[in-house]
């Protein structure tokens, strides 16, 4: 991949799903939300929205509450996977006092049904508020059990009619092996999605996966740790992995 050069933002996308896990919100601590964390991908956030791109993400849980941790403990799968959900909705809300704090209007759109504290998830009130600039949370995955939040990321931006997923992890792409404990590993510029499955290299899941290639909605792997990637990257700029047809 060659970087590009200059100022003047190129902004490639009009609509994106930013997908980040629950694990992102906590910071260095180990369980829960760390505010300061949460404002920062919220500014990140922010600064993709100033460009005019319409921004809808969707957010996991497991800072919180994993179902398949708690299913792999005894507890009844279906049951601890919703409780995985009802941890969606809290990080949503989080992100979402974040980002009204900062001036960016924003819509938390429940799976499940919980009017007191959000939306319920009707599609085309979604796209409008979409069209109207405001940042739209899915949380509760897709109110069912035995879907991943990567597969609710990648179906609601079917839905959206997203033009890419930006999904934001603690590395800057895709790679062979893991790179925090093999220092020859080999980042991927762009990768197919049969790639990805045929390799196992937990991208997303593979259920998330395959819906994306059926859809051919390219997934761009980026470092929501580095200042300013999100952006970087609609700019024109920046280091990533892109997994498409």
């Amino acid at each position: 991949m060659t970087e590009a050069t200059g100022v003047k933002p190129a902004r490639t996308y009009d609509r994106v799903l930013l997908k980040i896990s629950g694990e992102a919100l906590m910071g260095n601590q180990g369980y829960g939300l760390h505010p300061p964390t949460v404002t920062r991908i919220a500014e990140e956030v922010k600064s993709v929205h100033d460009l005019g791109v319409e921004i809808c993400m969707v957010i996991g849980g497991g800072n919180i509450f994993r179902g398949l941790a708690g299913s792999a403990q005894g507890m009844e799968r279906t049951t601890a996977d919703y409780m995985g959900m009802l941890a969606t909705v809290m990080n949503a809300l989080a992100m979402q006092s974040a980002l009204e704090t900062i001036g960016v209007y924003t819509r938390v759109i429940s799976a499940i049904p919980m009017d007191q504290v959000c939306e319920p998830y009707i599609r085309r009130r979604a796209v409008r508020h979409l069209e109207k600039k405001r940042v739209c949370i899915f949380a509760a995955g897709t109110g069912n059990p035995y879907f991943t939040t990567d597969t609710a990321a990648t179906l609601r931006a079917s839905e959206m009619s997203c033009q890419a997923i930006f999904k934001g992890t603690k590395v800057d792409g895709v790679y062979d092996k893991d790179p925090v404990k093999h220092e020859d590993a080999r980042r991927y510029d762009k990768i197919s999605y049969d790639e990805v499955l045929q390799q196992h290299l937990g991208v997303m899941d593979a259920s998330a996966i395959a819906l994306a290639r059926d859809n051919k909605l390219p997934i761009v792997v980026f470092s929501l740790d580095e200042p300013g990637g999100f952006r970087g990257i609609l700019a024109g700029r920046g280091t990533y992995t892109l997994v498409h047809p």
